[in-house]
């Protein structure tokens, strides 16, 4: 069967997606996130297993495209706004963890013998956790916007700021390192390359990227397009220049990180990003060696305990000395047990410079999959350890943990009502509600209607209410009502199947509020009843019967 895969490329890719499929079943049954998975197909399908992978060119290059576009979204979401709103708690946490990661896994490298330079690739890449798998368990146990899961975020973009350092300070360690002309006329020309981009994307951030987007996000298609576009070419030139693939793809994503349409492009990206990843796995399982990896488990097994043990204290610890409760510390800290798909692209960074070998790939690796494992049937099932642990947390918490009475009220600026669609009624709703003091959110796929809302003076996004990935991102979790007034043109789809698809999205969020819906028919009405809609305005009706209540009083009034 193999020999009949290796015929074309295109039956090798299949025979991949295929395999992939299959094991992201077995974990999803194992209740696993995707990287998993995606981690073990790479293993398999590599000459220790399966020997699939022969087409090496072909996987190399989509492999580098994801890197490429997964970078670009850490780098849309370096927005210098968010950085100064993700609060003190956050950085010090933040800094704190990736500070004494580091220097124990250094510490501990050496110790299980390790040369120098190779433990000090395994201590930073064991400080980076994985976006992916936090957001996802956050979102699914509808604690995104609880106080851990703000705290948590904060430190992923923390950890996304050390990422984008260490990146930069590889790139710059690898000019001349045998890749390349190592004179000091090189390093030169690299570093006023490096600096003549950085020019540029700020001079685009700040003169092109609004209209531009703005013009392209008439056809969100198009916008995407440009988007995956921005991403290849700054990494084409970053790899160029010599800086690197990486810091290309991250200086993209930052060219585009204040635009209004980072949420919808990052959400529209995120399958893309998931899909192209896989074959990046594919090449590192490619290159490791199955029989040697034995010889790493009792390194592995300690890295991994580190990890899974010495983060989630480290951050109970600094939480508890801000005057953070317990149980507050103990839930943030458990989102930080695992390592990153970064740890292995960093680890796979340093490969390509000459600075460590394959077998620290593959001892990375190990600590990947025992620690994204184990750390998500701990983020799972963490409210259950909490109850477990408690008694021996109180150690960590302040007798007086003052920090957090003021932390409840973090929710008071989100939105109570957040309306879909910025057309005629919708922006009629959302200002005789804003004029009764009534905090609200409009969110529309029309650029247009999105500035003339920003113009009005409300709070507005730009996205699609039909994508999985944006709703998540919306903050539901305070709001009372969620109002739809999305006509039938929207989404090129019938009226009907827009509003289950609205309806199925917002039952699997955080949103604990009541859903009201616009209907223009009866048998719209009728079938928004079935969906289990709250409350189904109907405008036209609605607006015929307010017109015969004056008619009448019109008429009452002359018969007087």
């Amino acid at each position: 069967m193999f020999e009949l895969i290796a015929q074309s490329s295109f039956n090798e890719v299949a025979a991949l997606l295929v395999l992939a499929a299959l094991v992201g079943l077995v974990g999803l049954l194992l209740r696993q996130p995707l990287i998993v998975s995606f981690i073990v197909v790479g293993l398999i399908s590599g000459p220790s297993a399966l020997d699939i992978v022969h087409s090496k060119d072909q996987i190399k290059l989509l492999s580098e495209l994801g890197i490429a576009i997964l970078l670009f979204l850490v780098g849309i979401k370096l927005d210098i706004k968010l950085i100064k709103s993700i609060g003190w708690v956050s950085v010090l946490t933040g800094l704190g963890q990736v500070a004494f990661t580091s220097i124990v896994g250094y510490l501990i490298g050496l110790m299980i013998g390790l040369d120098t330079i190779s433990s000090l690739y395994l201590a930073v890449a064991l400080t980076f956790s994985s976006t992916i798998i936090i957001v996802k368990l956050l979102s699914d146990k509808r604690e995104i916007d609880s106080l851990h899961g703000q705290i948590a975020l904060g430190f992923l973009i923390v950890q996304d700021l050390v990422v984008v350092m260490a990146m930069i300070v590889l790139a710059t360690i690898g000019i001349g390192s045998g890749h390349g002309d190592s004179s000091d006329s090189s390093v030169w020309h690299v570093a006023a390359s490096g600096v003549g981009l950085v020019l540029f994307v700020m001079v685009f951030i700040r003169y092109i990227a609004n209209p531009l987007t703005g013009l392209l996000a008439r056809v969100p298609e198009l916008l995407v397009i440009y988007a995956i576009a921005q991403a290849a070419l700054f990494a084409a030139i970053g790899n160029m220049v010599g800086l690197g693939m990486e810091v290309g793809g991250l200086l993209a994503g930052v060219a585009l990180a204040s635009t209004p349409y980072r949420e919808s492009i990052a959400a529209r990206l995120a399958p893309l990003r998931d899909f192209l990843l896989l074959f990046f796995f594919i090449a590192l399982g490619a290159t490791l060696d199955l029989s040697l990896l034995g010889s790493h488990i009792s390194g592995a097994i300690i890295f991994s305990l580190f990890v899974l043990i010495g983060n989630p204290l480290i951050v109970l610890i600094i939480m508890g000395r801000m005057g953070y409760r317990k149980r507050t510390g103990f839930l943030a800290g458990l989102t930080v047990a695992q390592i990153s798909e970064f740890s292995l692209i960093f680890i796979a960074m340093g490969i390509s410079l000459g600075h460590v070998s394959q077998d620290i790939l593959g001892l990375a690796t190990l600590v990947g999959i025992i620690t994204i494992a184990a750390s998500t049937y701990m983020i799972t099932y963490s409210h259950q350890l909490y109850g477990f642990f408690e008694p021996v947390l109180g150690i960590f918490e302040r007798k007086n943990p003052t920090r957090e009475q003021g932390s409840e009220e973090v929710g008071n600026n989100h939105p109570e009502v957040i309306i879909f669609g910025l057309g005629r009624l919708g922006t009629a709703i959302a200002t005789r509600l804003n004029e009764q003091g009534i905090r609200v959110m409009g969110v529309d796929f029309n650029p247009s209607a999105t500035k003339h809302w920003g113009q009005l003076g409300l709070h507005t996004a730009y996205g699609d209410v039909t994508d999985a990935e944006f709703i998540a991102e919306l903050p539901l979790r305070q709001a009372k009502w969620i109002v739809s007034t999305i006509p039938h043109h929207h989404t090129g789809v019938s009226f009907e199947d827009t509003s289950r698809t609205i309806v199925q999205l917002i039952k699997i969020t955080d949103f604990n509020g009541q859903l009201a819906v616009v209907s223009h028919s009866k048998l719209e009405a009728e079938e928004l009843n079935l969906l289990g809609v709250d409350l189904i305005l109907e405008p036209f009706q609605d607006a015929a019967d307010r017109a015969t209540e004056l008619l009448l009083e019109g008429l009452d009034h002359q018969v007087i």
